[in-house]
């Protein structure tokens, strides 16, 4: 008989490992991630939240927004304007808690969109994100200038914190299948865009509405745009590294990419294709927009800006790089 208790008690034992392991994998499966919102200013956290909130399958079905830190710019009118509004639809139709400061948020949630339609506030937000070490989602402006780009993700990286920022036009499936060309058009030679354009105070006149059209260029071309000219006529052209050239010019959100085999044209994405990405990289902690390529295409925005209050002249990425770089420097030193 007691030979028998021993063959039969690590049998007891394996199963009961066993059932508490599938427990575990099954509930960490079943966890609902808890995503908190910064920046209560713009129209993004009532979609966005809704969206996620209502959704019962699929990424977003296993996040919920469940508390919300007001922030807002009183010297900036599209902020101090509507943050009393959105914060109430937030509290009235979606249940969510409104706490005084971004430590209390990160208190309550596992995740964080980064929402506040001012870009320059945005370093100052996301740095205790980041040294929390919650994922990080940063709505577009992703900052204000370059050097703020810079550190973002230099902090991320140092905190070892997944992090990313995008515009909801780069997630549609068509304009993703274009991407660095395919069997359809063949190699990619040439971009042109067009989109919204319509500055903010504080920033370059393309990080505002306009890269919503650079986001979708960059989907297509990928990092490695060397020079900027914003031209006479208003078109803003890019050379590639390579010899591509990619443009963007205000007018509809139109994406027309020219290859070795053909031509074609398609526009850009909604929000659902953010959201699902979004609570994707919630879930897995892999950004689906490379913190290279996000530097690289507001470089771009900041050499174009330089182009055009230069008199049009190209200038050159590097150069906007080697200035943002000595202005994170001389921060450093005063630290």
């Amino acid at each position: 008989m007691r030979c028998c208790l021993f063959v039969v008690a690590p049998v007891l034992l394996t199963v009961c490992a066993s059932s508490v392991s599938a427990q575990g994998a099954e509930e960490k499966e079943n966890k609902m991630l808890r995503a908190g919102l910064i920046g209560l200013d713009t129209s993004h956290v009532v979609a966005f939240t809704g969206q996620i909130n209502s959704a019962d399958n699929g990424p977003m079905g296993k996040v919920k927004v469940v508390a919300a830190y007001r922030g807002g710019s009183p010297d900036l009118p599209i902020s101090a304007n509507r943050i009393d509004g959105f914060t109430k639809t937030l509290q009235e139709k979606h249940d969510i808690e409104i706490v005084d400061s971004i430590d209390e948020l990160l208190k309550r949630v596992d995740v964080v969109l980064l929402e506040s339609v001012d870009g320059r506030p945005h370093l100052k937000q996301a740095r205790p994100v980041i040294q929390a070490g919650k994922p990080l989602f940063i709505d577009k402006p992703i900052a204000a200038s370059l050097e703020d780009v810079i550190e973002i993700y230099e902090l991320a990286a140092k905190h070892k914190v997944p992090c990313f920022s995008s515009s909801s036009l780069r997630f549609r499936e068509e304009l993703q299948s274009l991407r660095g060309g395919n069997e359809e058009i063949g190699d990619i030679v040439r971009c042109d865009v067009g989109g919204s354009l319509s500055a903010l105070p504080g920033h370059p006149e393309l990080a505002f509405y306009g890269i919503h059209g650079i986001e979708m260029l960059f989907t297509v071309m990928e990092p490695g745009c060397e020079t900027v000219t914003w031209q006479e006529d208003g078109v803003v052209k890019g050379v590639w590294k390579d010899g591509r050239i990619g443009t963007f010019k205000k007018g509809p959100n139109v994406v027309e990419v020219t290859g070795t085999k053909g031509t074609t044209q398609c526009g850009g994405g909604n929000y659902g294709g953010l959201l699902t990405a979004m609570c994707t990289f919630f879930e897995t902690g892999e950004p689906p927009v490379p913190p290279e390529e996000t530097i690289n295409l507001f470089a771009f925005i900041v050499a174009a800006q330089k182009s055009k209050d230069n008199g049009n002249v190209p200038v050159a990425i590097r150069e906007v790089m080697t200035e943002a770089r000595g202005v994170i420097t001389e921060r450093n030193k005063a630290r």
